[in-house]
Formats: C-alpha cells, sequence, structure tokens
C-alpha cells in the first residue's frame, strides 16, 4: 500500500498543480471588460476592391473571437472599433534595366476609431497599413485576393497588438 501511495502522490500533486498558460497575447481585464462591438469598415478608398472591406471586416472580428473571451455585441461594448478603408493604392517598385517596372506594391490603409470605455486613457485615432509586392510578370487579377490576404492578417493583428495586447 505504501508503494502504491509513494508513485500515486507525486503524479496527482503534478495534475493538481498543473498551470495552463494562453500565449494571445491579449491583457484584458475580464473583470472590467466583457464586451466588444466591431462596426462594418467601409471601403471609401479612391480605387475599390469589392472583396476587400467584407474579407477585412470578417478577419477583424475573427481576431478578437479567436484570441479573447469578449462578447461580440451589435453596440456599445466596452470596446468599439469603427473606421474605414482610405487607401488602396499601386505603386511601381524595382525598375529593372529595361527601366520597366519589375514589381508592383499594392498599400492599404485603414483609419482606425478605437473606444475603450472602462480605460479611455487607451482610446486613439490612427491609420494602420500594410503592403505587398507582386512580380509585374502576374496580372492584379491572379495576385490580388493571395495579397490582400496578407495584407488583411498583417493589418488585423497590428489592430488587435495595438488594442489590447498593449505592444
Amino acid at each position: 500500500m505504501k508503494k502504491i501511495l509513494y508513485f500515486t502522490l507525486p503524479l496527482l500533486l503534478v495534475v493538481a498543480c498543473s498551470v495552463s498558460y494562453k500565449m494571445n497575447g491579449a491583457s484584458i481585464d475580464y473583470t472590467k471588460t466583457k464586451t466588444i462591438s466591431i462596426n462594418d469598415f467601409r471601403n471609401i478608398a479612391a480605387y475599390v476592391n469589392p472583396n476587400l472591406a467584407p474579407a477585412f471586416n470578417e478577419a477583424l472580428r475573427d481576431i478578437y473571437a479567436k484570441q479573447t473571451r469578449l462578447q461580440s455585441v451589435r453596440v456599445d461594448g466596452d470596446l468599439q472599433l469603427e473606421g474605414e478603408i482610405t487607401g488602396y493604392d499601386f505603386a511601381q517598385m524595382s525598375i529593372a534595366a529595361d527601366a520597366i517596372a519589375a514589381e508592383t506594391r499594392l498599400t492599404v490603409t485603414v483609419k482606425v476609431r478605437f473606444t475603450n470605455k472602462t480605460n479611455p486613457t487607451k482610446s486613439f485615432e490612427r491609420s494602420f497599413s500594410a503592403f505587398q509586392n507582386y512580380a509585374n510578370t502576374r496580372s492584379l487579377a491572379d495576385v490580388q485576393d493571395e495579397i490582400c490576404k496578407a495584407i488583411i492578417d498583417e493589418i488585423t493583428e497590428t489592430i488587435y497588438n495595438q488594442t489590447v495586447a498593449d505592444w
């Protein structure tokens, strides 16, 4: 009987004293902050990609749903995000030997208004942007979905970090 106790007691202590960490970067006081409202971001850029706003809105909601315990509400959340997609811009990059651009850069800019009702000093209004380059040997139609996804992922992660991760 003593031998069984010698083996099972340490095992029970290890199991009972285990600690679980969730490495999502969020530093939210869930006793005060329980809800988030994310308004649809409209695309008011000069050039409008019709798929950009829906994809951005979905990605922004997903990052908060997956990485926090905040309940999503339509209006008046403890945390509030709203804004517009203000830029969808192209620039020629990397001029080749024949004086023709070898790459094009697509830059997306999003203006964000963040309201933190539980800690108003954390509220802000600012623009976030990200870009991706693509070879001019490929058409925009061929690469647009792929590079827009990468840009959206980068912008939504930056917004997340600035709003709830205290980075």
